[in-house]
């Protein structure tokens, strides 16, 4: 029936990009506005991001090109936007980010925990669950992802190989008992039945002690897919999770901070490091606990004994798995100098955030670089400082022998050679994602220019009939609408395109701003359903051991369980750190330039 169209599919990316530019010329040139003018390149964005017909980053320059063309705003004003304070504490993050992952140091972490916590099939989930969402806190959820599931896949290996050689070593055992047992009915004709019943209880509990299920090969079959599943699904998933919990762990948490400032300059830096840690981290818990919960119920199975290994011996199979681990950890060495001196400034990075600004007491950076109540340091200024002092510190320990200068001087030419730093300039250019970085630039470029058109006024009246909802209704409604949206689009982009509006929509009805920005924010990475929704996802998908139904029936109940763990904890302590049981003095602003 729509054979016609299969011609059209060689002409996709032209029909994608002239198709909205013809689509909405009419809002342009019928309404003449500078609202309208705004509106129409805020959905020529939204349609290029969600097909990406074009790369993200270069979507993110359409600001600079249209918005002096349509007398928004000049092209100064929209090229400040793409370099702000928000920009600069991501490029630091993940420099230092780039440092942990060029010495090793996530993987030395990631195996160390895996050893401690075993390899019984529960711990084995909750393990990589954790080790996941801890560095994905710290360093990209795609780099993170893609580290552990090749570990995973070799623990797997191991129990599906021993698996395979328990079930053969099985039946070997069984028909020589058949045998034995066939020539002591012939040669003892006399025994009991009572005899018979105790010696058949003791072979059963011998053949319990091999800890091999007595269930047929299918069925062993079945339950290694449903391992394979459970235990790189949850490894995508706890990614994600990870990721909400620090300021720093994903690119919507900085689109929020980002916006924050900018649509609301008189904040008092109201997210920063540590309010966002303290209100994030306690709910990513909840979210990671009860996600264990789930693929163990939907993958593993409720046999808690089996799974947990309660007074059952470690099988040999397990044992193997666990070599795997200690091999992979061994092939690290010991741990050097330069993993140390990371460590170190890492640890230096987490303390200084915490205790810039934390809120309940006066930070070092409120007490030292504070003038005429304007703060001068900022979470991107300690981040550059910690990157910086990476550039500098050699990756190995400096000796000093000052008798080595009463060598020869040729000799000393001939054996100086140059320590590498802990970073080089030619390992930051390779691996930062630029286009994140340009990504969040254009996200705010496009608040800005929503901002002074007006564009961002006008969307919140139209909005003004929700304060007729309770304000926590309204907040599960945005959350359910944005973690659907966001398994077709980048995550970045979704909180770029809503959180100017939902901003202007809290200010309308005397909503507290942060009320609905902050669960919004988050959903936009629960991003579980579908392969395609973002990097994590797509990694494990690419391993083949997964299908898209697989997929969504797993992520579907944990964008529930996100939803809900995210409406409790912006009614519970959310109320606490952010003071939303009123409207602030800082929202209270004039929306147009």
């Amino acid at each position: 029936m729509l054979s016609w169209l299969r011609p059209l599919r060689n002409y996709r990316d032209p029909l994608l990009l002239a198709v909205p530019v013809i689509l909405f010329m009419p809002l342009p040139i019928v309404v003449r506005t500078t609202e309208a003018y705004c509106g129409y390149i805020v959905l020529l964005m939204a349609v290029y991001w969600c097909t990406e017909v074009i790369p993200l980053a270069i979507t993110s320059f359409l600001p600079i090109l249209l918005f002096p063309t349509f007398g928004i705003m000049p092209s100064k004003t929209v090229s400040k936007q793409y370099l702000k304070d928000t920009n600069v504490l991501f490029l630091g993050g993940l420099m230092v980010a780039i440092a942990i992952e060029h010495w090793n140091l996530h993987k030395r972490i990631a195996l160390r925990a895996l050893l401690l916590v075993g390899v019984k099939p529960a711990l084995l989930m909750l393990g990589f669950m954790a080790v996941t969402a801890f560095l994905s806190m710290w360093i990209s959820n795609t780099a993170t992802t893609a580290m552990m599931v090749p570990i995973a896949k070799a623990v797997l290996d191991q129990l599906s190989s021993t698996d395979e050689a328990a079930r053969m070593e099985l039946g070997n055992s069984r028909s020589s008992a058949h045998e034995k047992e066939v020539e002591s009915k012939s040669t003892i004709p006399d025994m009991e039945l009572s005899d018979v019943a105790t010696s058949s209880k003791e072979a059963n509990v011998q053949q319990n002690n091999l800890n091999v299920s007595k269930v047929p090969i299918g069925s062993h079959d079945q339950h290694e897919k449903d391992m394979h599943k459970g235990l790189t699904l949850c490894i995508c998933y706890a990614a994600s999770i990870g990721g909400t919990a620090t300021l720093t762990g994903t690119g919507p948490n900085l689109v929020l901070k980002g916006q924050m400032n900018q649509l609301f300059p008189d904040n008092g830096d109201v997210i920063n490091f540590a309010s966002w840690f303290g209100f994030a981290f306690p709910n990513m818990l909840i979210m990671l606990f009860l996600c264990w919960l789930w693929l163990q119920a939907l993958f593993l199975g409720l046999n808690f004994r089996r799974l947990w290994g309660c007074g059952i011996p470690i099988s040999s199979k397990e044992k193997r798995a666990y070599g795997v681990i200690q091999e992979e950890y061994k092939k690290l060495g010991p741990m050097g100098f330069a993993e140390k001196a990371v460590l170190i400034l890492f640890v230096l990075l987490v303390v200084l955030w915490f205790t810039r600004d934390p809120g309940f007491v006066p930070g070092w950076g409120n007490v030292l670089f504070n003038k005429n109540g304007q703060e001068y340091v900022t979470d991107a200024t300690v981040v550059l400082f910690i990157a910086f002092l990476m550039f500098i510190v050699p990756s190995q320990k400096p000796k000093f022998k000052p008798w080595n200068r009463l060598k020869g001087s040729k000799k000393r030419i001939s054996d100086k050679k140059q320590v590498k730093k802990l970073l080089d300039w030619n390992t930051v250019q390779h691996k930062l994602p630029w286009n994140v970085v340009l990504l969040l630039g254009g996200g705010f470029a496009l608040a800005k220019g929503c901002e002074v058109s007006g564009l961002s006024q006008w969307l919140g009246n139209q909005l003004l009939p929700l304060q007729k909802i309770p304000h926590w209704a309204i907040a599960v409604i945005l959350c359910v609408v944005i973690a659907v949206f966001t398994e077709c689009t980048s995550n970045v982009a979704t909180a770029t395109l809503f959180l100017p509006i939902l901003a202007s929509m809290a200010t309308m009805i005397r909503m507290n701003p942060l009320y609905v920005m902050i669960p919004t924010t988050l959903s936009t990475s629960f991003a579980f359903m579908l392969p395609v929704a973002t990097p994590p996802n797509a990694i494990v998908f690419s391993y083949g051991h997964l299908r898209v139904l697989d997929m969504v029936r797993a992520g579907s109940f944990i964008n529930i369980i996100g939803v809900a763990s995210v409406t409790l904890a912006i009614n519970t302590w959310g109320y606490a750190i952010f003071n939303l049981n009123t409207f602030p003095e800082w929202a209270n602003v004039t929306r147009r330039v």
